[in-house]
């Protein structure tokens, strides 16, 4: 589906009803993404992906940030009539988790944090920024999938799941250039959000693949140690998209963490 939220287009899912769920991807990934998780979760739940911009069925629009993204997804809950939501990101989308609080913490219900850390870049990492985005300007998308897609996914995955180590490096190798170009400026200039973490008094839960190699198990334990009151959990097994390599095991843990909010 596509909302046109101020003439520019966002594609989305929508699928079920209950607590509503938005889920914002990773990079450089589109909605789908999230596919195991829509209309699979044991919890009663309204799930909602998105597109970020210059991804999948969404428009780009320079320059790219992750203020932009998060106000991209707060637009598309208003276009739904969804007042108030629990936030999940992985990886990029966890940045844009993290601005989303920042800037309309109001409606949020409660966070899930997925292989992503609270850290900015150094100036190693902004540094492979520009260098990605000469290899996508000179090369295009699948050249970023190529060079990225093994530390994309577990050792285990990698050993056992050749099908969808091929799935994942497709949809990264179909994503536009000019989203890439923007997610990379939007991945360089991302704020330190370790301050954040104190902030956060909603229910929040930090899933990481213990195979994880991008953004590991150790920065998952210091946002939860930064974070009162959150929950981790650590899926065996997986790496980076620990949502794709292991949708059982990630679902069970996010329909408890959901259970748990309607209990309360």
């Amino acid at each position: 589906m596509i909302a046109y939220v101020e003439g520019r287009a966002i594609g989305y899912d929508d699928v079920g009803s209950g607590v509503p769920v938005l889920f914002l991807h990773g990079f450089p990934h589109n909605r789908s993404l999230w596919g195991p998780q829509l209309g699979a979760l044991a919890a009663p739940a309204r799930t909602i992906s998105m597109d970020l911009r210059g991804f999948g069925e969404s428009a780009p629009s320079a320059p790219g940030s992750v203020d932009g993204y998060a106000d991209d997804a707060a637009a598309l809950l208003s276009e739904l009539g969804v007042d108030r939501a629990i936030v999940a990101g992985l990886s990029m989308g966890g940045y844009a988790t993290f601005a989303f609080w920042r800037r309309h913490r109001e409606r949020v219900r409660a966070l899930v944090l997925c292989d992503t850390r609270a850290t900015a870049d150094n100036d190693t990492g902004q540094q492979a920024r520009r260098e990605m985005q000469a290899l996508v300007q000179d090369r295009g998308s699948m050249a970023v999938a190529n060079q990225m897609i093994a530390g994309m996914v577990g050792r285990t995955t990698r050993e056992k799941n050749p099908e969808l180590v091929d799935e994942l490096h497709r949809m990264m190798s179909l994503a536009p250039t000019q989203g890439i170009v923007d997610a990379l400026d939007a991945l360089r200039t991302r704020p330190d959000s370790t301050p954040t973490l104190a902030t956060i008094d909603v229910p929040t839960l930090v899933v990481v693949g213990d195979e994880d190699v991008l953004t590991p198990v150790k920065d998952a334990r210091a946002m939860h140690l930064a974070i009162g009151g959150s929950r981790l959990e650590v899926i065996a097994s997986a790496g980076h998209v620990s949502n794709m390599e292991r949708p059982a095991a990630f679902n069970h843990v996010l329909s408890e963490f959901l259970f748990s909010l309607t209990a309360q």
